[in-house]
């Protein structure tokens, strides 16, 4: 009798974790499924739609899972916003489910919805899946192997299994699935419980399931002379120390949110110090240290001009389990974990009303009111439906569709459903972005453009504030020279003229021909 209310007395907290935990990840995707169908694609994510309207073995920006999902979820659920982003909510609604099973395994319940709650309260964590990226496959591979690696050290084939198909779906979702090796492979080489690994078979037989997934990229690029590797590798990325990346681990702190960051970051401390004498702590201790130390390192002298404050969140999946454990072990501060969940609670709260804010037009302008403007995410309705109506005016022989930059053109293509697709001019952003290759592999560029449709008339849309003011003024100024007697249609200002839009008539020049442009001013010589 005095068992039986012993066992009962244990099980109540555990019990109400895992209330606690359901009912966040219930609320939490039933705001992710309505942000998902209302907020318009980013612009990378539409560029990734567009991929998936060409499906490769990869692409010269990302590899070929993220094309793969978008596709597969138009299929299955037709093509909208939710259809393009229905897999990714579903992995993203995943992750935390994973992590709860991994964490139940090695330290028990409680343990198990501490780390996974508080992956639903970190905002990165808990907003993923909203939108169609490659973070959200790449995160849930990242985890698939950290899974696998803790049952491999303990002796359980079964995580071989998990380990092969994360480091495949890893290889498929991005290249930045190369950070995740060398903890990997750290454990490997210098941890005992990982060298005894060696002689396993269920390793090579990993190896071997995760070379599938790196196969395609490796084929891929071989066949586009590494335009993709070289892009990842070496053009997006100065290779030469500046000071400013000093500043992530504040970066970090403020994203992840500053006490729960502090405690992630002293859990991989303790599991460090544990490493030689707990296999799990060993795992948990490469997997964690080695992301978070080595986008450090890389950030240092890599690409600074671009976002990437998501990229060590695999780190954090490792952070939360050791969190979760050294919690439920009686040895941590439960007020302060509150504190710190509570934060990030908040962090979370404040990202997902954001996107809320950013799916609405008039949200969207009480943003800009706040210097908050949700510039990739608003806009494109409008110039879409603008679009729609001068086409309409040309009757049964519309001209060719043609935008400015790439993300406008992926915006457009997404919104005609692929009915029009546009070629997109040679715009500096397409360089920036890594997207003029896959452009030209299209034959969708400028030179595609005067090669098959000289003479074409056209319609040119126009993103008129892209970029700094003398980026626009010598981009305006070239337009002459891409499309032969423009003459200006329309224009549009949105939300106070922090996004203006504008639709030129002209005709596709033949591939020598001389620009039509009048001195110094990028005026046609035959606009009056």
């Amino acid at each position: 009798m005095h068992r039986e209310a012993s066992v009962a007395s244990t099980m109540m907290p555990a019990r109400r974790a895992l209330t606690v935990f359901g009912v966040i990840w219930f609320a939490l995707q039933m705001v992710k499924i309505y942000v998902a169908a209302t907020l318009a694609p980013f612009g990378d994510e539409a560029f990734y739609w567009q991929e998936s309207r060409a499906l490769a073995w990869s692409y010269t920006d990302v590899p070929a899972a993220t094309a793969l999902l978008i596709r597969l979820g138009e299929t299955l659920f037709g093509h909208s916003l939710l259809g393009m982003r229905s897999l990714f909510l579903l992995l993203g609604a995943a992750i935390p489910l994973l992590l709860w099973s991994c964490a139940r395994r090695e330290f028990g319940m409680r343990a198990a919805c501490w780390a996974a709650t508080g992956w639903l309260l970190v905002p990165l964590g808990g907003s993923l899946g909203v939108m169609a990226l490659p973070d959200v496959p790449l995160t849930f591979a990242a985890l698939l192997m950290l899974c696998g690696l803790l049952r491999a050290v303990q002796d359980d084939a079964r995580g071989w299994t998990l380990l092969g198909t994360g480091l495949a779906l890893a290889w498929l979702a991005h290249y930045r699935a190369a950070l995740l090796m060398p903890g990997g492979l750290a454990l490997l080489l210098f941890s005992p419980y990982g060298r005894r690994l060696w002689n396993r078979a269920g390793l090579w037989f990993a190896l071997g399931v995760g070379t599938l997934g790196l196969l395609p990229l490796l084929l891929f690029n071989h066949a586009q002379n590494w335009a993709g590797l070289s892009f990842q590798v070496i053009d997006r990325h100065p290779w030469q120390f500046h000071a400013d990346g000093l500043a992530q681990p504040l970066e970090q702190a403020l994203v992840v949110t500053p006490l729960l960051y502090v405690l992630l970051l002293w859990a991989l401390w303790r599991s460090w110090r544990a490493r030689a004498s707990s296999a799990v702590a060993a795992v948990l201790a490469w997997a964690g240290l080695s992301v978070v130390l080595g986008y450090f390192l890389f950030g240092l002298f890599g690409d600074d001009l671009r976002f990437r404050v998501h990229w060590p969140l695999p780190a954090y999946l490792a952070a939360l389990l050791a969190l979760g454990g050294w919690v439920t072990s009686g040895r941590g501060s439960r007020a302060g974990l509150l504190a710190a969940y509570a934060l990030a609670g908040l962090g979370t709260l404040g990202v997902l009303l954001y996107l809320v804010a950013a799916a609405h037009p008039a949200g969207a302008q009480r943003l800009a009111g706040y210097k908050m403007f949700p510039y990739n995410f608003v806009g494109w309705n409008e110039v879409a439906a603008q679009t729609r109506v001068l086409l309409q005016a040309y009757g049964a022989d519309p001209p060719l569709l043609v935008a400015d930059n790439f993300l406008l053109g992926a915006e457009l293509d997404f919104q005609f459903d692929g009915q029009m697709p546009p070629y997109s001019l040679d715009h500096p952003r397409n360089v920036k972005h890594g997207r003029a290759p896959q452009l030209a592999l299209w034959r969708r560029d400028e030179r595609g453009l005067r090669e098959r449709e000289a003479g074409r008339r056209v319609l040119l849309v126009v993103e008129r504030t892209t970029g700094s003011e003398r980026e626009r003024l010598a981009w305006q100024q070239s337009l002459c020279r891409r499309v032969a007697a423009l003459r200006l249609l329309h224009e549009v200002r949105l939300f106070d003229g922090r996004k203006v839009f504008a639709w030129y008539e002209g005709r596709v020049p033949g591939i020598d021909e001389p620009p039509d442009c009048d001195g110094e001013t990028g005026a046609n010589k035959s606009e009056p």
